[in-house]
């Protein structure tokens, strides 16, 4: 699984873009590889715009901004850090409750 996303992340290095747009990404590929790619990903494009798209907590807790959506609407945008430290924030309860059930686990 995951191989249709290497190969567009393979393309869009070569292609050196300046803006990359990932769809749930690495959703298909398990921990060990998603964390290699992340870890690429930051490197590479740490000069270009990246907008995420993503379910997991772990993949936006570095990211510069989250923008934190609830039923099709945009509900807040803001650091990450800043959004955990915001009383009623949506994205601190999304985060506490990944941590609730995850047992600590990326």
């Amino acid at each position: 699984m995951g191989q249709r996303q290497l190969f567009c992340l393979g393309r869009t290095l070569l292609r050196r873009c300046r803006i990359l747009v990932l769809g749930e990404a690495t959703a298909s590929i398990d921990n060990a590889t998603d964390a290699v790619l992340q870890k690429m990903i930051r490197t590479e494009f740490k000069y270009c715009t990246v907008i995420t798209v993503a379910h997991r907590i772990p993949k936006v807790m570095d990211c510069d901004m989250v923008l934190a959506m609830s039923d099709g609407k945009v509900v807040e945008f803001d650091k990450p850090t800043k959004l955990m430290e915001t009383e009623g924030s949506l994205f601190c309860e999304l985060v506490k409750e990944y941590w609730s059930t995850s047992n600590g686990n990326i």
